[in-house]
This record gives structure tokens, C-alpha cells and sequence, in this order.
């Protein structure tokens, strides 16, 4: 495990300790469940950026059609 220092703002480390508590975790736990969201949030863009240029544009447009269709028919 990496130990890391940041430096913050007085109020807003002040409000994460107030958030945290609030929760019922420590700061640090805290930090680690944030850090988590936001690089699960930053592969999944990843991935979808890979896959975007991968992609067909035309096959995509062509499901698109077919689920309009699909929704229009129900």
C-alpha cells in the first residue's frame, strides 16, 4: 500500500472529514471509495472511446433503426 499526501484546502478538507463522518468512515477510506468511483468511471470512458473507434458507424445506426422499430410495434 502507497502512503499519499495531498494538500487541501482548510474548509474543504474540513468538509470531508464531515462527510466521512457522516458516513461512518475514516478520511481515508473515504478518499479510497472516491478514488475507486472515479477510475472505474475513467476505464469504463476508456473503453468506450476503443470501442467507439472500432466501430461501424453504419451498424450502429442500423440497430438504432431496429429499435425504433421494435419500440413503435409495442
Amino acid at each position: 500500500m502507497t502512503t499519499l499526501t495531498i494538500r487541501l484546502p482548510e474548509d474543504k478538507a474540513e468538509r470531508l472529514k464531515a462527510l466521512a463522518k457522516s458516513r461512518g468512515v475514516s478520511v481515508n477510506k473515504l478518499v479510497e471509495e472516491m478514488s475507486t468511483e472515479a477510475l472505474t468511471a475513467w476505464d469504463v470512458e476508456t473503453r468506450f472511446r476503443a470501442m467507439a473507434a472500432r466501430a461501424d458507424s453504419q451498424e450502429a445506426l442500423a440497430v438504432l433503426d431496429r429499435l425504433d422499430r421494435a419500440d413503435e410495434n409495442e
